[in-house]
């Protein structure tokens, strides 16, 4: 299985947006969500990648584990979630949504595909970012998913950062 460092940004269960800030290493918060609004999934970024947007690759980690932001584990990739994105000033970029799975984790041990997740999970991830970038006037839409093996390769194809 092919895996990728994740650092989270954002833990399950959070109202609160933070982004990493490398220049400065810290974390920042960036937004508060509106009431009832939270991340599904934790939420971060796969370190050493930068995608269309100028941003690390996005990572949704499905797991049992209860992290926090700056948690760093290593996740295998079970696939991605095609996505285009509308900025403020109408630009769209290509901005998927990567899914892992933690190496430790036990609950989600024998998930190795989004084929293997229930559909509901998969539907709640996708309305969830439109849910959340519409709040940000901007708009989030879904091209596809993507099994793990050609997730991977996306991934692998993406420039590398230091």
């Amino acid at each position: 299985m092919d895996s990728v460092t994740a650092i989270i940004e954002c833990p399950k269960g959070s109202g609160h947006k933070y982004n990493y800030e490398p220049e400065h290493h810290w974390f920042k918060l960036t937004k508060v969500m509106p009431a009832g609004l939270v991340f599904p999934f934790d939420f971060g970024l796969i370190t050493g990648t930068k995608g269309e947007d100028g941003d690390p690759l996005d990572i949704i980690v499905i797991s049992e584990i209860i992290s926090f932001p700056g948690c760093s584990m290593d996740c295998r990739i079970i696939g991605a979630i095609k996505a285009n994105q509308t900025e403020h000033d109408g630009q769209t970029v290509r901005n998927d949504r990567f899914l892992g799975i933690p190496e430790v984790s036990q609950q989600y041990s024998n998930i190795s595909s989004v084929d293997d997740l229930p559909e509901e999970i998969m539907s709640q991830i996708e309305n969830f970012f439109q849910n959340y970038n519409e709040q940000a006037g901007k708009v989030f839409e879904p091209l596809g998913r993507l099994n793990a093996k050609d997730a991977y390769k996306l991934i692998q194809k993406q420039p590398v950062t230091a």
